[in-house]
């Protein structure tokens, strides 16, 4: 199946700065790709240069078979996207927003159907600016899809959100893809990438450093580690045990990384039968998305 989006071989700099370095990637139809890593990675420059909003210095992009900093009257026509910050008045009513920029559309989707599936009925009369931030969020993704877009971009969708208001955003983006929609989205959570994305581009520097689906990114971890949880227990003991590499600490809880994580283990748990100390949490842990980025960036050249 011929790509929907094809990013070839793009650069773009800001004065001396490379934003983006000789990226190159394709996104099929149908998909959710993800487009992650660190704030200042270059995502927003790679997602406003496939909206058309900036020219690449050099490179070819294909959207929808369009070139967009060339045919962006057309291309706007077929695309939905979700900004970082959507500039809508304070006090500006949701049914209000509605209903502005379902004016700005040809052959908008009927707001009725988006108000049922962003389930806004309840919010219609309340303004933009006592909204939670979730349904801020909600809102600005329910606008993006007015155009009844092919291709939709997300910019760091549920950048700010609370864990319950994220998962719902999830929710909501999933559902657009089983609608049929492709959907492209950017963000620096890798939780939300291992969740929401068929494929993900990991770039660092403007530069791809691996591109994969999630599962098979993460076969490529080796930040496997153990998971312990102890209040009679310090760092310098576990860092102390046989192949640990090092040790990691957050509050009580302790990331052991190991070269042979039985063997860790079995001194660990031998240690603590003899001294009659009390493990209150033990996991063997397979290392997240997260955790490939910190191993991609740990073999950068030090300047």
């Amino acid at each position: 199946m011929e790509p929907i989006i094809q990013f070839e071989n793009v650069s773009k700099a800001y004065g001396g700065v490379k934003a983006v370095e000789d990226l190159s990637f394709s996104v099929r139809k149908g998909e959710i790709f993800g487009i992650i890593g660190p704030n200042g990675a270059g995502k927003t420059t790679t997602l406003e240069m496939l909206e058309g909003v900036r020219k690449p210095d050099r490179g070819n992009i294909h959207v929808l078979g369009l070139t967009p900093h060339k045919q962006m009257k057309e291309l706007n026509k077929h695309i939905g996207v979700q900004f970082q910050s959507t500039s809508i008045q304070k006090k500006m009513k949701v049914r209000e927003a509605l209903e502005l920029f379902s004016s700005f559309y040809k052959n908008p989707a009927p707001k009725e159907e988006l108000i049922e599936h962003f389930h806004l009925n309840e919010k219609l009369d309340v303004t933009f600016d006592d909204l939670s931030g979730g349904w801020q969020q909600r809102v600005t993704l329910a606008l993006a899809t007015l155009p009844r877009p092919k291709l939709l971009f997300l910019d760091e969708p549920s950048m700010g959100l609370d864990p319950h208001a994220r998962r719902e955003m999830w929710s909501s983006i999933q559902s657009l893809r089983e609608q049929g929609s492709t959907i492209v989205v950017s963000t620096h959570y890798m939780e939300e990438a291992e969740k929401l994305c068929d494929r993900v581009a990991m770039i660092y520097n403007g530069q791809l450093k691996a591109l994969n689906t999630p599962r098979q990114l993460l076969d490529g971890v080796t930040a496997h580690y153990l998971s312990v949880g102890s209040v009679q227990i310090d760092r310098e003991f576990l860092t102390s045990l046989p192949d640990v590499v090092k040790v990691e600490q957050e509050d009580e809880m302790f990331k052991v990384f190991s070269n042979d994580q039985q063997k860790t283990a079995y001194h660990l748990f031998t240690y603590c039968h003899e001294q009659e100390i009390v493990l209150t949490d033990f996991k063997f842990e397979k290392g997240s998305l997260d955790d490939l980025f910190v191993q991609y960036l740990e073999k950068e050249p030090q300047t």
